[in-house]
Parts: C-alpha cells; sequence; structure tokens
C-alpha cells in the first residue's frame, strides 16, 4: 500500500468514526485536514467533492460492518445458530463498534430518511443488503428444520431489526442498564415463536 492509499485510509477512518457524532452532512474538508494535520488541498485530492468522500465513508462504514458483524455471523452454522450468532454480533457492534456516535447506520439513517441522493441510496442499499443476510439466514432456519415452514423470513427480520434498534436507543440514549439482558430476551422470544414444535 503507497503512501497516498494509507493517507485516504487514514482519513476514512477518522471521517467514518466522527461521521456518528457530527453526521455525514457534519463532516469538513477543513476539519478533517485539522484533525489529521494535513493541508485542505491534500485531503481534497483523495476524494474531489464532499459528496465523493461522503459515499467512501458510508463505504468504510460498511466494510466495518461486515468484518465485525457479518462475516464473524456466517461463520456460525446454518440455521438458527446462525441467526443467534449474527444478533449477537450486532448488539456487541452497537456498544463496542469504536464509534463515539454509536452504530454509523442508526446515526445515517436517522439524519438521512428524509433526504435524497447518491449519499441517502448508498446508506439504503448496505440497510437492504444487511436486512437480507438475516432474512436469508432465517430462510435456512426453515430448511435445517430449526424454523416452522410457515415462517415469514422477512417479518422476523423486521422483527429482529426493531430489536436492535431499540437496544441502541436503550443503550446509547437512556443508558439502561438492563438493556442488553431485554434485547436478548427479545430475540429469544421471536426465535421460539418462529421455533418448530419438537
Amino acid at each position: 500500500m503507497g503512501k497516498g492509499d494509507i493517507t485516504r485510509q487514514a482519513i476514512l477512518e477518522h471521517a467514518t468514526t466522527l461521521a456518528t457524532t457530527v453526521g455525514l452532512d457534519g463532516l469538513s474538508i477543513g476539519q478533517l485536514a485539522a484533525d489529521l494535520r494535513l493541508s485542505k488541498s491534500g485531503l481534497f485530492a483523495h476524494f474531489q467533492s464532499k459528496e465523493a468522500l461522503q459515499l467512501a465513508v458510508v463505504e468504510t462504514a460498511s466494510e466495518r460492518f461486515t468484518e465485525r458483524v457479518v462475516r464473524p455471523g456466517l461463520k456460525a452454522p446454518r440455521g438458527e445458530p446462525r441467526v443467534r450468532a449474527l444478533m449477537e454480533r450486532w448488539f456487541a457492534w452497537v456498544v463496542t463498534s469504536n464509534n463515539a456516535g454509536g452504530c454509523f447506520f442508526v446515526a445515517a439513517s436517522t439524519e438521512l430518511d428524509d433526504r435524497h441522493g447518491a449519499v441517502r441510496d448508498a446508506v439504503v442499499q448496505r440497510q437492504r443488503d444487511w436486512i437480507e443476510v438475516l432474512a436469508n439466514a432465517l430462510r435456512t432456519g426453515v430448511v435445517e428444520g430449526h424454523l416452522r415452514a410457515d415462517t415469514d423470513p422477512e417479518q422476523v427480520a423486521f422483527e429482529l431489526w426493531g430489536v436492535a434498534l431499540s437496544y441502541h436507543h436503550y443503550a446509547r440514549l437512556l443508558g439502561a442498564p438492563d438493556s442488553e439482558a431485554r434485547a436478548r430476551a427479545a430475540v429469544d422470544r421471536l426465535i421460539v415463536a418462529a421455533r418448530r414444535a419438537l
């Protein structure tokens, strides 16, 4: 990796973490340059526009999420164990993702939900990809015989998503000490309700 690539990666790592507190719109070439002791023109040369920087930050956040949540979760055995592993990794991401403002995607979704443009589209696509990972893990749960044949994977994924968002809110905003236990109990109830009767 060349010096330019190393510099670009350092910019993206810092900008991705910063975006969880100031938002994607709050990212400023000037602030990033000052934080990283780079010239504005040098930093601008890596991205050419604020939108290009924002898109690169979304991609970096997605790579982080894939490395810390998706790949480890997908190593679990197919079916219910995989669903549980993905949720465990997601819960860990909420509280230990090294992002000062919590989950990058929760912050970005709130910021961009009523806007239009390429940056919102990129966040939407990453969120749809993640929903599909969850739904697909649930589908394999049906195939493996862990979950009932009439399980609606998209509905259960929707509800699991709601649990994770509640966990983020309770843990980070409300500081509720029982947030993790409540989130785990909610996931367990959803999976048990969908489980095939033995």
